[in-house]
């Protein structure tokens, strides 16, 4: 397999805070990984110069062939971001945002594409009605189906369920499973653990600007003792009372609305 993305030696610093100190990172072209760190671990500044919106002081990356500082057009053709808020505008209809991103690409059918993206996002009802009355989990599936506009190689996803509810984030995990179906390349950055374990084939661990782990779920696991088996009464989370409460935690109708 080839990598669609490819990083040495980066590093990034803001006056005397050194924030990326030297990350190695390759992403296979068709897998889902999931940069995992908490706040404040360099994620959101990884992502910026990989997407060449911020430039990195050492070290070197390319992103679907392309090198990000000779050759940042090709890079910017290649991809798509998605950041931690939803960039659609609320003024505009669903079915809008869509024809409006075309237009911005310059791809011809806009409209054809914009009804192709709302089907493939369980958005069809909703094309027609204003974004700003989405509810968050519609609103930021609005915001993914954006970013395929053009059919990027890459896609970055820079923690996209921060601030939604349960619901909200079931919808989000679902959009990002029917990119990888699609075999889309997905680096996802989140602080969730449970969000990096559902999602992604491998998951890469940044703390203190550095990568320190890179593997599958099952190799990361291995870097910890064998389990010891005992049996103990499994209490239900917060989170699995909220969904018993309100269904059965299948993803909402685009009925509902914020």
């Amino acid at each position: 397999m080839t990598a669609a993305i490819r990083v040495r030696g980066l590093e990034k610093a803001f006056g005397d805070l050194h924030v990326l100190r030297g990350v190695d990172l390759d992403v296979e072209a068709g897998t889902v990984v999931a940069l995992l760190g908490s706040n404040g671990a360099g994620k959101t500044t990884a992502i910026r110069i990989l997407a060449t919106l911020a430039r990195a002081d050492a070290g070197s990356a390319a992103v679907a062939g392309h090198d990000v500082v000779a050759d940042p057009g090709a890079v910017r053709e290649a991809i798509s971001l998605t950041g931690q808020f939803a960039a659609v505008d609320e003024v505009l209809t669903g079915r809008e945002n869509l024809v409006l991103v075309a237009r911005l690409r310059h791809l011809r059918h806009a409209g054809r594409l914009a009804d192709e993206l709302l089907a493939r996002f369980s958005l069809t009802e909703a094309g027609s009605r204003r974004a700003g009355a989405y509810s968050g989990g519609m609103r930021r599936r609005l915001d993914i189906a954006m970013s395929l506009v053009g059919d990027p190689e890459v896609v970055f996803l820079d923690e996209p369920t921060t601030g939604l509810d349960p619901e909200a984030r079931i919808e989000v995990w679902d959009a990002v499973r029917a990119l990888a179906a699609s075999g889309t390349t997905v680096l996802l950055t989140t602080q969730y653990l449970d969000e990096a374990e559902q999602l992604a084939d491998r998951v890469a661990i940044l703390h203190e600007g550095r990568i320190i782990a890179d593997g599958t779920l099952a190799e990361l696991q291995r870097l910890l003792p064998p389990a010891k088996v005992e049996y103990v009464e499994k209490q239900p989370t917060l989170e699995d009372v909220f969904l018993a409460v309100i269904g059965d935690g299948s993803t909402t109708t685009d009925e509902e609305v914020a």
